[in-house]
């Protein structure tokens, strides 16, 4: 995989902007963290790992909030306290998740549902959360992380993941036209990424046009486009950056 920086594409595109990412601890969810920062983001950074926020993001600028989001109470003392620390908050993007297969007869009642509470329930409290202060803003964003396996799940084994993931797809859909014209929801639905996720799926390439996994400062990008005022006409739209791999 290539090195893909960060740093030439930065025009501070989210200069004053107040952004709040979930995951920020690890994977896309810390790639996007550091991204927004160079683009002129101030950003509360969001995971139950608190002490991984403070070795990724020790010596910078971001307000870190450690909570388990789902656990709604939680989520919102947490997000109520960092976003008055910062003045307030004008975009979500919501990286944290989790991917748990295996044959549907063997997805017992506890998988399910903490399947189902990280990715879909997380990703809704994060954003009713953060709700009050969006409609305080004059620009607000929120940006939801689903999979091509939401889009397209043609594998086996990803009941739990496919079913959280299409979720989120019709809950940003949903929230788009629920928000409008306040509050533009979007989502991205990337295909396999080089984090600790994909171990053991790294060589599944195979059905992917580009014929490689995405870094994911790839996908953190798609983000930056779907919060920066040059998508200031999209919402519930459904941005697959997945490598070819649906054709969406």
């Amino acid at each position: 995989m290539s090195d893909i920086s960060l740093t030439p594409s930065s025009n501070q595109r989210l200069a004053g902007r107040r952004i709040v990412i979930s995951g920020a601890a690890s994977g896309i969810g810390r790639v996007t963290a550091h991204l927004f920062m160079e683009e002129g983001a101030k950003v509360i950074l969001l995971d139950r790992n608190a002490a991984g926020l403070e070795a990724a993001f020790g010596s910078h600028d971001g307000v870190i909030a450690g909570a388990d989001i789902t656990k709604e109470d939680h989520v919102t003392a947490a997000i109520n306290q960092a976003a008055e620390k910062i003045g307030g908050i004008d975009g979500v993007i919501n990286a944290a998740g989790i991917m748990m297969t295996g044959p549907t007869a063997e997805i017992t009642p506890k998988i399910w549902r903490q399947v189902l509470d990280v990715n879909l329930s997380g990703s809704f409290f994060v954003i009713q959360a953060c709700l009050p202060w969006l409609r305080r803003s004059e620009i607000s964003t929120v940006v939801n992380i689903a999979s091509g396996a939401g889009l397209l799940p043609n594998a086996p084994g990803l009941a739990a993941y496919a079913a959280s993931k299409g979720g989120v797809i019709a809950l940003t859909k949903a929230l788009a036209a629920d928000l409008a014209p306040a509050i533009r929801v979007n989502c991205v639905c990337p295909g396999m990424v080089d984090t600790p996720m994909a171990d053991g799926f790294r060589t599944n390439v195979g059905n992917y046009a580009l014929k490689r996994i995405a870094d994911p400062a790839e996908i953190a990008r798609a983000m930056l486009f779907l919060t920066s005022p040059d998508s200031s006409y999209v919402t519930g739209a459904t941005l697959a950056v997945d490598g070819g791999r649906t054709f969406h």
